[in-house]
This record gives structure tokens, sequence and C-alpha cells, in this order.
């Protein structure tokens, strides 16, 4: 069993799930904020970049086998959440993860940003980091890399 399952409870630690997170897409209807629990949680289909393998010399018969995966990402005692840049009423527009951040606030709380590709964002005033991602399905197989390259 290889799926991923990583538990955040301090800035160090949510850069590790911010890492697993880069680039994951996901559909603005998949984000859900519950305020009378205190949850935020993000479903989407995440880049399974510790899978990524060196690429093997060019070959017409042969492509890179890339993978991608759903999963869950789960933040609790978030006392409030904001959006920048997108519509929640625009449910099939796409969002493309970039990074996770932590922003201290008076310890432990603070501001959770969820970094978006085009500007747009979303930040969570939370008492603790209490995070969790986990994969929730089987992996497909996908052509396409993210490249970072300007």
């Amino acid at each position: 069993m290889d799926q991923l399952r990583l538990l955040a409870v301090d800035a160090e630690d949510l850069a590790i799930v911010s890492a697993h997170c880069q680039d994951a897409v996901i559909r603005v209807e998949e984000l859900h904020y519950a305020p009378g629990e205190k949850k935020f949680v993000v479903e989407m289909n995440r880049f399974v970049w510790e899978k990524l393998v060196a690429p093997k010399r060019f070959s017409l018969f042969r492509r890179p086998d890339y993978e991608r995966r759903r999963a869950i990402l789960h933040f609790d005692r978030v006392t409030a959440a904001a959006r920048l840049g997108f519509d929640r009423l625009a449910e099939d527009d796409v969002l493309v993860l970039l990074a996770i951040r932590f922003e201290e606030g008076e310890a432990p709380s603070g501001a959770v940003e969820l970094v978006f590709a085009g500007g747009s964002a979303i930040r969570l005033e939370v008492e603790v980091i209490e995070a969790q991602l986990a994969d929730v399905g089987g992996a497909w197989g996908t052509l396409a890399r993210p490249d970072h390259r300007a």
C-alpha cells in the first residue's frame, strides 16, 4: 500500500504537506468550509512528486510515467476563511495549488494561506496548525508533468 498520509502540527510539517500538494488541481466546488465545525476540507487530484524518477533517454515508444492521485487535505481549528481572486459560485473552475504557507500570529495561532496559480488564494485563520493530507483512491497515469521552468 503506497497511499500517502501526512499530519502537520507546525510550520515545518506544513511545508512538507505543501511540497506533496504542489500542482494539485482542484475544482472550486471541492473547497468546503464548515465554520460550525471549524473545518476546511480540500478535495484534490495531486501530482505524485514523490514517485518522480529521473527521465530516461528519449524514446518514441516509451513515455515517462507520471501519476496523479485523489487526495483530501483537511484543516481543523479554523476560525475564519477568506478567498481572493476566484468566484466561489463558479464551481467548475479549476485552481492549481502552488504552495501552502503559514503566517504566525499570536502563537500558536496564525494564518494558513493556500496559494494558487493566477494570483488567487485562500486564507484560513487557525487556532493552531492541525492539518492532514491523505490519498483516498487509486492512482492514474498522466503524460503531463508540471513544469516550473520559466
